[in-house]
Order: C-alpha cells, then structure tokens, then sequence
C-alpha cells in the first residue's frame, strides 16, 4: 500500500502582472468588455429546422481564483485581456511515499539471522560427523599420524579446486609471508595430530572433555609471551574448568595416560597458535582473511606432515595393507573421507561464523558445540558414564561458559 502527498504549486504566469493597453504617447487602461445577458441572448439566439423549437446557446462555466474576479462567472465570446494560459492554476503532483521502506530493513536483518543461524547449525553439525567418522577410523585403523595426513590431503585438494574455479579469490603469497605463516602450520599441525592420537586412545567425550581446558593455557600463554595478565573475574572462572575436567578424568572409563597427555598437548598447541597469531604481526597490505589464511596453513600442513607419515608409519593408506589387515578398505575409504571433509568444512564455517559476530559471541557458540559433540557421541557410542564423571563434565563446560562472559569485563584504568 502506498500513501499519496499532493504538492500544489502555482503556475509560473501567475508571477507575472497584467499588461496596461498602451497607446503611441498616452498610457490608458482599457477595462473590459462588460457582459449583457440580453444581448448575448437574442444575439446567439437560433432555431431548431426540424424542431422548430428554440435551442438557447450553452453556458460555460469556470472557476477562476485570480484576484478581483467573481467566484462563478459566465463564459464571454469576446477576447479576454489576458489569455487562458496566463490564468492562475494550479498543478497537482502526486509523490509515492511507499509504508514499506522499513519492511526491507527488517526482512533484511531476518536474513541475516536466519543464516547465521544455520551456519552455527552447520559447524555443530559437521563436528558430530567428523568425530563420530575419525573415530570408527582410528578404531580399526589406529596410524592417526596417516589418518592426519590424509585429512589434510584432502583439505588440500578442496582449497586448490576453489581456487582454480574461482570459488574464493586465489591470494597473492610472498615469500616473506609464509615465512611468517610457517610457525602457525607447525603448531597447527601438531595440534589436529595430537587431538587424532587422543581420539584414537579415549572416548570422544573424555576428549573434548580434556579439551575444555582450552581457556586455561590461553591465559597461561598470554600471561608469558603477551604480558597479558588475567583479571580476578577471568582466574576464578578457570577454576571450575580445572576442577570439572580433574573430577571427569578419575571417574572416565576409558581413561588412559596417553588419551590423556596428548589431550592436553592439543591444547597447548591449540593455543600456542593463538598467541603467535597476535605475535606475530603482519603488515595492513600483506594482510588476508581467516578463510585464506586457514587454506594456506592447511596446505603446508600437509608438506610437513607428509614426510614424517612416511618415516613414523610408512605408506599404510593402500588397499592391499587394509585388505592384509582384514579391513574393509572401501569401507576405511568411506569414513575416512566423510571425516577428512566435514574437518575441512568446519573449519571453513567457524572462520565464517567468526567474520559475521564477535569473538565472545564465537566462543560461547564453541562452548555448546563441545557439548553437542559430547552428547551425541555418548549418545551414538553408547558410552558409560557415571553420574560423577558426568557432573566433572558439566562443571567444566560452566567454566568455560563462565570464561567466555568474563573475558569481556575490562579492568578499570588506574587514576594517578
């Protein structure tokens, strides 16, 4: 529905002043013819041939609001002083107001909400499969070094086919950019290969469990490298992470040493990148965006893990090592690249998740993912757990909760 505003504007002639009749040397002002009605009438009088009745002449009529004339007056055959198009009138002009100049607005940011809301979907979606997937993988085929390198095989031919169909822009890489991105692969590397060792040892809830302790050795490394000192409100939310994961871990099942300390060694590396990408400091025009940076690192993931897969393990991806195994290799096949690509879109989704809300909005949106993936892999694994173990885990989750809000109160700056 639109609504209509009227604008009336007065016709240029009517800023213009009536003419004086002029003569050669004297100025006189000729009034107008005045009007007799019974002139006009026997004048313009005429009979009907046919009819013999008699027809009296039409009367026109027209408003006019020129000054010092009459509301209604009646139409003179003689020639006006001034003409009809020097009249004052007034023009009509209709403007479209449309009412639904805020609906747009307010179906845009709709939009909006509706896909952040299924990019958040999307991110705890792919993370069930890719740990329900790495996990029956590591199960019968326990190389998480290979399963590692595999995965970022495939990250690798993922990123080079977006790039070569312009899918996403191919960046422009210099030789002093990877050298500053080197230390960021390195980390990354070891962490998804510690996080895979963990998998392969303990049940997936137990590590994203241990993994909840993420926030504690970002503090710790931010304290050491960035001189960053935690606030009294971010330390005593770190307590019930560090409490919630001890009482976890002595009531796990599965609990093993080596699930465990590799759990931890992802976190530290985890973080470790997170510290060196603050500093390590790159200049506005050699700047690029998280999607881009993540497709460079994930590259040279794979040339430095490649090599060590080869010495540690050797060349055990191949059909007939599977099928001398008793594996069923398409089956190993299957899972591994359903796992390989949901790792590689999850990631993808959490940089575009990152680009669209802050960074405390992201983090408690990775808090519930922990426990989506924590759910639904007890859930589909049938895994026992016990009413402490699952207390240990709540509490840890509510601290890493409590982190993400706390994380935002800024110390107030000492008056002198």
């Amino acid at each position: 529905m639109q609504s209509t505003a009227f604008t009336f504007s007065p016709s240029p002639s009517l800023l213009k002043p009536r003419r004086l009749i002029s003569s050669s040397s004297t100025t006189t002002y000729s009034p107008p013819h005045r009007f007799d009605p019974i002139r006009a009438f026997s004048s313009s009088k005429r009979y009907d041939l046919d009819s013999n009745n008699v027809v009296f002449p039409r009367r026109s009529w027209s408003l006019s609001s020129a000054p010092n004339s009459s509301l209604s007056r009646p139409w003179n055959p003689l020639p006006p002083l001034v003409s009809e198009s020097k009249t004052e009138r007034f023009e009509v002009r209709a403007t479209a107001v449309p009412e639904s100049a805020g609906e747009g607005k307010e179906k845009s940011s709709l939009v909006k909400t509706l896909e952040l809301g299924l990019l958040f979907g999307l991110w705890y979606l792919f993370n069930i499969y890719f740990n329900i997937y790495n996990k029956q993988v590591l199960k019968v085929f326990p190389n998480p070094v290979t399963v590692t390198a595999v995965q970022f095989a495939v990250g690798t031919v993922l990123v080079i086919f977006m790039w070569t169909f312009n899918l996403y822009k191919r960046p422009k890489i210099s030789g002093a950019q990877l050298a500053m991105i080197l230390p960021l692969a390195v980390v990354h590397t070891l962490g998804n290969l510690f996080t895979n060792m963990s998998l392969g040892k303990v049940a997936v809830s137990f590590t994203h469990t241990i993994k909840a302790m993420e926030p504690f050795f970002s503090v710790v490394l931010s304290a050491m490298f960035l001189g960053e000192m935690p606030t009294l409100w971010v330390v005593g939310s770190l307590l019930p992470i560090v409490g919630g994961v001890a009482l976890a871990s002595v009531t796990e099942a599965s609990f093993n040493w080596a699930g465990f300390w590799s759990a931890m060694a992802s976190n530290l590396t985890n973080q470790s990148r997170n510290v060196l990408s603050k500093k390590v400091m790159v200049k506005n025009e050699e700047s690029m965006d998280n999607i881009t940076l993540f497709s460079i690192i994930t590259i040279m993931s794979l040339v430095l893990l490649a090599p060590v897969t080869i010495f540690m393990e050797g060349v055990k991806f191949t059909p007939a090592y599977l099928q001398s195994a008793g594996l069923n290799a398409k089956q190993v096949y299957t899972r591994s690249l359903i796992a390989a690509l949901c790792f590689h879109a999850y990631q993808q989704v959490s940089y575009m998740i990152l680009q669209r809300v802050s960074p405390v909005t992201h983090s408690v949106g990775n808090c519930v993912k922990r426990v989506v993936v924590i759910v639904s892999s007890v859930l589909f694994f049938k895994t026992p757990v016990s009413p402490i173990n699952s207390l240990g885990t709540g509490v840890a989750l509510a601290g890493v909760f409590l982190y993400s809000r706390v994380k935002r109160i800024k110390p107030k700056p000492k008056t002198a």
